[in-house]
């Protein structure tokens, strides 16, 4: 198991380090910030100046090592739009984006699981039939789409929930939160459906997938015919084998929640760092969207251990494949 754990994160910090110079790589094409960060009367003199205090007459090398050795001190260095300190900007904006991506996996994995059991169990019946139709439209409309359609229907249309921002909030400590105050839970609705709906309609139909293999297998058939009741089978036996290989499809789909919100952000004009991050492309500001992305990259290797752990502590059939090489 040690060794296990040792391995994946020896990975894990080999997948940071790349997709920190994929991303850091990739910025050097998105445009200038001394551009947007001096006037149109600028002098050569000053363009020097500014990129010589930004570190961006070093070579590659040198500015990729230093944006390392920053962030792994928590420091990306200074925003060039707003000429604030990154970590500082992110933790402004963070409350509002991680409240949303919990309330949108939080709707994602209970509805998905009970959704993909119930149509599971009563798969011949109309309601069944029903809601694996309605999901479709999780799995095919894009996301910006859903959320147009449902600020029509629901702020345009009825007018009844906000089509935009955040609400009011309260802080408690350093942490900003809506979930407090009637406008803020008003306003999460609509953008945390919009976020979790795909993710919900994802592992709905690999739960029912799954819990129909389960439901013909052998021992499945065994143990109706020692006349266990339908309960005892669907949700103690079924259930519990069905999800195994879905910790693994739910897990990743938890960090694709928080990747995603930019498009949801964006639609709801939901201040998270999505939008920060939209923002920063914009003006080029280089060290925002770096610290995006490797914030991204930390989420999703995290996650992606974790669920691994997960799997190999579940799964009896890893450990003994791991104990055999």
């Amino acid at each position: 198991m040690f060794a296990y754990i040792v391995r994946r994160m020896f990975q894990s910090v080999i997948v940071l380090l790349v997709v920190g110079l994929v991303a850091f790589s990739m910025f050097r094409f998105v445009g200038d910030p001394i551009d947007n960060m001096l006037g149109q009367e600028r002098t050569q003199a000053d363009i020097d100046r500014l990129r010589t205090e930004l570190g961006l007459d070093k070579p590659f090398p040198v500015q990729y090592f230093k944006f390392l050795q920053g962030a792994v001190q928590g420091n990306f260095g200074v925003s060039y739009r707003q000429g604030r300190p990154v970590s500082t900007i992110i933790a402004e904006r963070a409350p509002a984006t991680l409240e949303l991506a919990f309330v949108s996996g939080f709707l994602a994995i209970t509805m998905g699981i009970a959704l993909g059991v119930f149509t599971a169990i009563r798969r011949q019946g109309v309601a069944a039939n029903v809601i694996m139709t309605v999901s479709l439209i999780g799995v095919s409309l894009p996301t910006f789409l859903i959320g147009i359609l449902l600020i029509y229907i629901f702020s345009v249309e009825l007018d009844l929930l906000p089509s935009f921002g955040r609400g009011e909030t309260v802080m408690i400590g350093n942490w900003s939160t809506g979930f407090l105050t009637s406008s803020g839970l008003k306003a999460l609705i609509l953008p945390a459906i919009t976020l979790g709906l795909y993710q919900m309609t994802l592992i709905m139909r690999l739960v029912r997938s799954e819990m129909l293999e389960v439901l013909r297998a052998d021992y499945v058939r065994f143990a109706r015919a020692r006349g266990l009741s339908d309960r005892v089978i669907n949700f103690r036996h079924a259930l519990k084998n069905t999800l195994v290989p879905v910790i693994t499809i739910t897990g990743l789909q938890l960090g694709s929640i928080i990747a995603f919100a930019i498009i949801t952000e964006t639609v709801f004009q939901w201040p998270g760092v999505g939008l920060l991050f939209i923002n920063a492309i914009q003006f080029v500001d280089i060290p925002v969207m770096a610290a995006y992305l490797m914030l991204i990259s930390v989420m999703f290797v995290t996650i992606n251990l974790i669920v691994d752990l997960l799997y190999y502590a579940i799964d009896p059939r890893l450990r003994v494949d791991a104990r055999a090489t």
